[in-house]
């Protein structure tokens, strides 16, 4: 693999900005052999040497961060950490199979994560109440009906929300129908990340600003970073829509960016004007809808945009133009606030696949790869983080044969085809969205 660049995004807006800053680990300047190296520390690298620091307590594990914590998908998501995923189309009963076996990744995550963030007291404003999932127009009513139907024959818990019970209990008049699904938990993503990264086990060595440049895969893995080199018995890619750079894996995967805006913290009087939940998180039935949440921190954040932008995040003109969107969706929810300004403004990239599934998978007999999560990285990457550490140490775990009977992703063809239909795909994301924007 070579990566030919070195040209890492990073801008501190967004979730990072609400938080007291964190003094990075450093960069790697030394030369070093290692019999595990995960690359990428996001919540599926950070599993992944949390478990690899469990199964090898004698090991050294290396963990290399090409940004700093937070500055990748990880740090710039929502916060949703869901246990049950929402399937488009309603319930299809060929595919029980493969709705439970999501669900048992999706909750195996979550009750990682919940492990973690109590035995080590991290401070993430998790909030484990569930979900909300609404419907502003009528094809993402049609897709709530479906969703409830979807929900009742799996015998998931939830509630079913009308239009006055949704102004009671968030405050807004917008949407028409919902749904509370009530396993799920809602957490401030950066500070999560940041706690994951600092409560590592001892043998867990955390380098940050260190890309990968070059890999050599053989035998010995060598890796190639701006100051050093590491040689590794084992290697793992947790990457996400940065796999392989220029190698013949990376059109699996491509990156959609996303952005969002957050306002300033409400007063209580506004605050007030928000019904009688005291945070909350509210996912759109239509696949292009407004995510909007009520921090615990009493700020809104809403997210509404998607877009191909070749991999990176947007710069400051783009944002600005895509804050015009985001102001307008806010306006439509929450009129008795249209004075709240926003205070943070941020893009983000994802990683998704043409069939909206996962990459899980040893590409040789030292080498892995596990990532894309099609925007709900934070059970399901947590997940895929331990199973891929398990499968590399040949553990032979239920979760393991889980991730490795997700349906495989399709290839993607190269640039620059991939551009044209990657950038149509994420266009018809929208279609039909009307008033869930």
């Amino acid at each position: 693999m070579n990566q030919t660049h070195h040209n890492f995004d990073q801008e501190t807006k967004g979730w990072v900005d609400l938080i007291h800053p964190r003094e990075p680990r450093s960069e790697l300047t030394t030369q070093i052999d290692t019999k595990w190296l995960v690359i990428g520390a996001g919540f599926t690298g950070l599993s992944c040497a949390r478990r690899l620091a469990e199964l090898n307590p004698t090991e050294k594990i290396v963990l290399l961060e090409a940004r700093e914590i937070g500055q990748s998908a990880s740090g710039r998501n929502s916060g949703y950490a869901v246990a049950h995923s929402h399937f488009s189309g309603g319930y299809q009963k060929n595919q029980l199979e493969h709705y439970q076996r999501i669900d048992r990744i999706n909750q195996t995550g979550l009750t990682s994560l919940k492990s973690i963030i109590e035995a080590n007291q991290i401070d993430c404003d998790y909030k484990d109440a569930g979900i909300y999932h609404m419907a502003a127009d009528k094809n993402s009513s049609g897709e709530c009906d479906q969703f409830v139907d979807y929900l009742q024959k799996r015998k998931i818990e939830h509630v079913e929300l009308s239009k006055d019970q949704i102004k009671l209990e968030l405050g807004t008049s917008w949407y028409q129908k919902g749904v509370k699904v009530k396993k799920g938990a809602l957490v401030q993503p950066a500070k999560l990340v940041f706690g994951l990264a600092d409560s590592l086990p001892h043998n867990v060595e955390l380098y940050e600003n260190t890309p990968v440049m070059e890999l050599t895969r053989g035998v010995i893995n060598t890796i190639q970073t701006p100051k050093s080199s590491v040689k590794a018995d084992n290697v793992i890619m947790a990457c996400n829509y940065e796999p392989l750079a220029n190698g013949k894996h990376k059109q699996r995967v491509v990156g959609v960016t996303l952005s969002g805006s957050i306002t300033r913290v409400l007063n209580q009087d506004e605050v007030d004007l928000l019904g009688t939940e005291s945070s909350w998180g509210v996912l759109s039935l239509h696949s292009g809808g407004a995510t909007v949440r009520l921090t615990e921190d009493k700020r809104i954040s809403i997210r509404n945009t998607a877009e191909y932008n070749n991999h990176s995040l947007l710069n400051d003109k783009q944002l600005k133009s895509r804050q015009v969107i985001h102001r307008q969706a806010f306006n439509n929810r929450f009129p008795e606030l249209r004075h709240v300004n926003f205070e943070h403004l941020y893009s983000g990239v994802e990683g998704v696949t043409a069939n909206k599934t996962n990459i899980f998978k040893r590409l040789s007999n030292n080498f892995y790869y596990a990532g894309c999560y099609n925007g709900s990285g934070i059970t399901k990457g947590t997940a895929f983080g331990l199973a891929i550490a398990d499968y590399a140490f040949g553990s032979d775990e239920k979760l393991v044969h889980d991730c490795l009977s997700i349906e495989k992703a399709k290839w993607l063809p190269p640039k620059p085809i991939l551009d044209l239909g990657a950038w149509y795909v994420t266009k018809q994301r929208f279609k039909g969205v009307g008033k869930d924007r």
